[in-house]
This record gives structure tokens, C-alpha cells and sequence, in this order.
């Protein structure tokens, strides 16, 4: 076994703000459970789609996109309302799905890849008043991974899709920690060579009768492929979806779907407003990618139908969730979150909030409500849990299990924390949360001042009233801090060079040229003439 080190809503939208209101409680609706025995050593789909935002399915209160197959997943099973991310960006998130631990704790606080810190950062000409730390650069190959866990209770396990969770040469591929198999997985955090065949990445091979085939479906394939091989065994298959991740790309057919459903739905004369730091998109009306999600949608129902044809659907614990907030700023600005402010990268709700679903044949709550915050860190220990295997608190040490709440039971109240001690590439900022019952307050690194929300009447984070609780802000921030000391992560340090003009030139561009030019792209994309780079259309006739 390894040891740890340690590092110094299936309601419209406007129906489950009313639900996740009521965040503090420790108990979920009373629901009806089936009397489906749990079958020893259940098998396991692991559904991770990158970038997928809270309000990003038709489930979650999109009107817009369309998801009738992830749909099922969360009305067969039970949606929290309050999941959350680890991490508002992906690389940490995806170390805690995997570890049961908190950014702060395994050291990943930065997505892989081109990120610098101290005096280098300086480099990017962001001009910031803070300097990021340094930060583990792929996973600790003596932390147990869900992967590891599994496999040793004789599980077959397999990954497709993106790993961005090391390289080759760091030895830190899925192969190197637990996975069987690995299709696809790399340093990459997006798409190399776009969503369509012929892809470029060494991990995935091209073969001449999928030239044109979408990147989502060949890996659904891959999986489905995997589960048949493996139909008599037990197996764990993480399927880890590159998309909704920037370049975004779709079909002609899919484009022009949703182009002319933004149509019929009205399209805004501006589409685009200033957040604190970057443009952000006002309303869900991107075509590109809403047929993106749909290409998501339309692989994870192939799945399905696989395990339903072979019979596996009665014994497979279906795990559907993502890495972070859809992104409304930053990237390709391409979604919003309706009810909740900011998207990836950010520290507030759109940046951490995500589908959070989990179905289990067995305890079938019928779209059943659990409104009790929880975080990725919790499906390590709730997926052994569920399966008969025994609980590992000496590793998955930042995650509880879940299963008292999928059957109807309490589990006890706790609070949630975050640290991102970098600048995103969206906007966020260098700071540190704590969620507890209906108080989040966020920690700026930057000027040491604080935000307490009320999520239970703010959820849109809009009202700070920090300086009208006093007590609960001062209890709370002194409780963050202590929980950071704890973990010895790192921290920003105060550059003392900063050029406070040249900062304050950057964010008035993003004001005055960034936005104009979002707005030229996004009226171009919603034309019925628009044509995208040549580079990527993609096969003019989708393969299914």
C-alpha cells in the first residue's frame, strides 16, 4: 500500500435555487429506495467531463443545451445540488478526484503545463501584484489513487480520455498509477489536433475508417469496448471526456442546430459584460459549444446502451460530475451559469459548482435531491464504500463517504475549503474559501480583505456582508487559515517590483479591446453565412 506525503439539479434552474437554498442541512429528501440487492463487487463508470458547468445540461435548468442522456443519469440517480469542485481549474480537481485529497494537501494547486512561478511568472506580462508559488507538477507516485484501490481488490481498471496529470517522462501517466489501460491520456490538457480524427496524441491512435469521427465518441467507443472485453470481471472505467474544453469544435449539422435555436430564443444585441478582471458572457448562446455538449451527450448514451445490452446496468455505480465551473470567462468564453456568478478560474460559485450525480441501481432515488455540500474529494471514499471495500481515511484523507445520504441518512456537518493561490487564466484571483452551512467567505491573497455570502438568500454572490457579521466573518477566516496551516501549502508573495500602472493598462484593455472583439466573434459565430477555420469542420457527416 503508498504512503501520503505532504507538501510546506434535476429541476429547472429557478426550482433548484429554491433547494440549494437549504445547503447547511445535514440530510437529504426522504426518498422510496428499491429493495435491489447490493451485489458484491459492483462494477464502476466514472463520467468526467472537463469544463462541464453547473447550468451546462437541460437537467441542471439549461434551456439551451441539450442532454437528454446525461439526463437519465441524474433522474435515475441523485443529484447534489451543492457538489463542488476541488479546485476552480482542472489539474487540482482531477488530483483530488483520483486521491481523496485537497489541492492543498497533494500539492497540485495549478493546472499542468506552460506555468510559472516567482519572478518567472513576470514573463506572462499579467502585471499582478502577487507572485504564484510553486506547486507539485504531476501526481505523487507514492499517494493511492481510487485507480490503485480498486485494482487491488482485483477490479479491472481503465482510462480514456484527458489525464493532465503528468507526462511520460515524469512517469506519471494512468498507467503509472493504477490504470490497466490507458487510452488517450497525456500531458495535454485540451485536445491536441482538435475533436476530430486524425487526432495528435500518441496515446490514441488514428485508424483510416474513423477519419472525421468526434474525439467524445471515439473514447465512449474505446470504453464501450473495454466494458464488453471485461463483461465477466469486475472493472473500474474512468471515462475522462477532453471536452467541453476550449478549441471548441462541432459538426456543421450540430452548429447550425443550435444557431438557429438561439434564433427562436432571441439573440441579445450584446452578449458580453465586464467581470472583475475579464469580459463574461451574459447568456448561453454559444453554437459551437452547445453542439460540443451535445457530442458529449450523444457518447455517454452509447455507454449506457452498452451496459444495458450486456446486462451490466443493474450492477454499475454510474459516478457523473466534472473538473470545474463552465467557462463564461477566459478560454473561449463560451457558456454562462445562469443563477451563479463567475465560471472556471473563478472563487465564486460558477467557478467551483458543478453536475454532481451519482446512480446507484440499487438505492434508486428516482431524481432525488440531496442538497448537503459535498466535494469531489468525497467520491474516493464514497465509490469503495458503495462497492464493500474497505475505507482508506489514512489516504483519502480530505473526503468523507456519501453513502448515508444516497440512503436517506445524515452524515455530520463540515466544513468545505479551497486554496488557489495563483492567477486563472479567467480572472481569478490569488485566495483561499471556506463553505460552512449557508456562510461562504472567500480570503484575498492579495490585500487580505475579505467576502461572506449568504448563499441561502445571495446565491449569486452580489451582496457582501462581511462587514455586517463581523463575528461569523472574523470565526470563519481564522478557521480557513488554521486549516491552511495545517495542510503547509504554499502561498503568493507580494512582488516588489510591481508596476501598478502597467496592471491597471492590462484590465482597462480587457475593457476596451477584448470586449469589443468578443462581441465582433460571437455575432460572426451566430450568422447564418459563418464559416470556422478551415483546420476544423470536421466530417461533414457525423459518425455515431
Amino acid at each position: 500500500m503508498k504512503k501520503n506525503t505532504k507538501i510546506s439539479p434535476v429541476f429547472p434552474i429557478i426550482f433548484l435555487l429554491v433547494f440549494s437554498l437549504f445547503g447547511c442541512k445535514t440530510k437529504s429528501e426522504k426518498v422510496k429506495h428499491s429493495a435491489v440487492k447490493n451485489p458484491i463487487k459492483p462494477n464502476v463508470l466514472f463520467i468526467l467531463v472537463d469544463d462541464l458547468g453547473y447550468a451546462d445540461l437541460s437537467v441542471m435548468g439549461s434551456k439551451y443545451y441539450e442532454t437528454p442522456n446525461i439526463d437519465k443519469i441524474a433522474k435515475s440517480g441523485s443529484v447534489f445540488t451543492n457538489g463542488y469542485a476541488a479546485c476552480t481549474v482542472c489539474s487540482p480537481s482531477r488530483a483530488s478526484l483520483l486521491t481523496g485529497q485537497s489541492p492543498a494537501r497533494h500539492g497540485i494547486t495549478q493546472f499542468e503545463g506552460r506555468n510559472l512561478s516567482g519572478q518567472a511568472w513576470k514573463t506572462k506580462k499579467r502585471y499582478t501584484k502577487l507572485l504564484p508559488p510553486e506547486f507539485n507538477e504531476h501526481l505523487d507516485p507514492n499517494t493511492l489513487t481510487l485507480a490503485e484501490a480498486f485494482k487491488e481488490e482485483g477490479y479491472a481498471t481503465f482510462f480514456a480520455g484527458k489525464w493532465h496529470l503528468g507526462s511520460k517522462e515524469q512517469k506519471s501517466l494512468p498507467t503509472d498509477h493504477g490504470f490497466d489501460v490507458n487510452i488517450g491520456g497525456f500531458q495535454s490538457g485540451s485536445p491536441s489536433g482538435g475533436y476530430f480524427s486524425p487526432y495528435k496524441n500518441p496515446n490514441l491512435p488514428n485508424l483510416p475508417e474513423e477519419k472525421g469521427q468526434n474525439l467524445s465518441m471515439k473514447l465512449a467507443k474505446e470504453t464501450s469496448n473495454f466494458i464488453t472485453k471485461n463483461k465477466d470481471k469486475h472493472f473500474l472505467a474512468y471515462l475522462s471526456f477532453y471536452a467541453v474544453h476550449g478549441p471548441i469544435q462541432t459538426t456543421k449539422e450540430k452548429w447550425a442546430k443550435y444557431r438557429n435555436k438561439a434564433e427562436k430564443m432571441g439573440i441579445h444585441e450584446n452578449g458580453f459584460e465586464m467581470e472583475r478582471v475579464l469580459p463574461a458572457r451574459k447568456y448561453q448562446d454559444n453554437p459551437v459549444y452547445a453542439g460540443l455538449i451535445e457530442q458529449v451527450d450523444d457518447a455517454v448514451g452509447s455507454v449506457l446502451k452498452t451496459l444495458k445490452d450486456l446486462g451490466l446496468d443493474k450492477n454499475t455505480i454510474i459516478v457523473f460530475t466534472s473538473d470545474n465551473g463552465g467557462v463564461t470567462s477566459g478560454d473561449n468564453f463560451s457558456t454562462n451559469q445562469l443563477s451563479l456568478r463567475g465560471g472556471k478560474g473563478y472563487q465564486w460559485e460558477g467557478g467551483i459548482r458543478i453536475p454532481y450525480f451519482i446512480d446507484v441501481p440499487w438505492i434508486k432515488q428516482n431524481g432525488g435531491n440531496i442538497n448537503v455540500p459535498v466535494s469531489g474529494t468525497d467520491l474516493f471514499p464514497t465509490l469503495l464504500d458503495l462497492s464493500g471495500l474497505s475505507l482508506k481515511p489514512e489516504n483519502h484523507k480530505d473526503g468523507v463517504s456519501l453513502k448515508p445520504l444516497l440512503e436517506g441518512e445524515k452524515i455530520d456537518e463540515r466544513p468545505l475549503y479551497w486554496h488557489y493561490p495563483h492567477y486563472g487564466n479567467q480572472g481569478g484571483e490569488p485566495s483561499s474559501i471556506i463553505r460552512k452551512g449557508k456562510w461562504k467567505l472567500i480570503y484575498y491573497w492579495e490585500d487580505l480583505h475579505s467576502e461572506l455570502y449568504n448563499l441561502e438568500t445571495d446565491l449569486k454572490e452580489t451582496n457582501n456582508v462581511a462587514e455586517n457579521n463581523p463575528k461569523i466573518a472574523n470565526q470563519m477566516k481564522t478557521q480557513l487559515l488554521t486549516w491552511l496551516k495545517s495542510m503547509g501549502t504554499h502561498y503568493a508573495t507580494e512582488d516588489p517590483l510591481w508596476d501598478k500602472e502597467a496592471r491597471q493598462k492590462w484590465l482597462e484593455n480587457q475593457k476596451t479591446k477584448r470586449l469589443p472583439s468578443l462581441e465582433k466573434e460571437r455575432k460572426e459565430m451566430l450568422s447564418p453565412d459563418w464559416q470556422p477555420n478551415k483546420d476544423w469542420w470536421g466530417s461533414e457527416v457525423e459518425t455515431k
